[in-house]
């Protein structure tokens, strides 16, 4: 198994990038782990994140809590257009089970959504809070 942020980064990646609601306001391309403002827009950026490590499950299992913020980014069509892909990506990560590699999901949620303005008004940013429990075995 991967570590578990990068575990749980590629599996939002994974759903996120095959989900119609999403791909028809966000290229895949610009669906992607980093930070800052984007080049191209919209876009959407997951953070390093936090992986706080919980112990053995059992005899041969780890469990680990994860915490990402994933930005939203958008550009002319400002705030609204941010919420929108926010509101999406909620749809789609609530409505999907994510899998990761060699591991599993045990819990997922969105914890908050923020929508900080950015100094240039033309563009749009949402902020959206997830945890995880993830687990596997060694």
């Amino acid at each position: 198994m991967i570590e578990p942020t990068l575990a749980l980064q590629t599996a939002i990646r994974a759903k996120l990038t095959t989900t119609a609601a999403i791909t028809a306001l966000v290229e895949p391309d610009n669906i992607r782990a980093g930070y800052g403002r984007p080049e191209a827009m919209p876009a959407i950026v997951m953070s390093d994140g936090v992986t706080e490590l919980h112990g053995h499950d059992y005899t041969a299992q780890r469990a680990a809590w994860v915490y990402l913020d994933l930005h939203v980014w958008s550009i002319d069509a400002g705030q609204d257009l941010a919420k929108e892909i926010a509101f999406a990506i909620s749809g789609t990560l609530n409505k999907f089970k994510l899998q990761i590699p060699e591991g599993y999901v045990d819990h997922f949620r969105i914890t908050r959504a923020v929508y900080p303005r950015d100094p240039d008004p033309k563009y749009g940013h949402a902020v959206l809070s997830v945890e995880a429990l993830v687990r596997w075995i060694v």
